[in-house]
């Protein structure tokens, strides 16, 4: 399986061509949703970056929106 270097957010998800497609829409929407969630109720996320698991914390999540 392939490393992933960055944790998946939903504006990288806009830059791409395939983001044009309903269902990459739905599930740009979904990854916001959930990342914001995560960062109102104070909860870090996990992310895979450079061959192992690292913790989020909650003001660090990138949801992709301004604030």
């Amino acid at each position: 399986m392939a490393d992933v270097q960055e944790p998946l957010n939903a504006e990288k998800l806009d830059a791409t061509s395939a983001a044009k497609d309903p269902l990459n829409r739905i599930l740009r929407d979904a990854i916001r949703e959930a990342l914001e969630v995560h960062k109102k109720m104070g909860n870090p996320i996990a992310v895979w970056r450079d061959g192992q698991v690292v913790i989020v914390p909650p003001e660090e999540i990138d949801t992709g929106q301004q604030e």
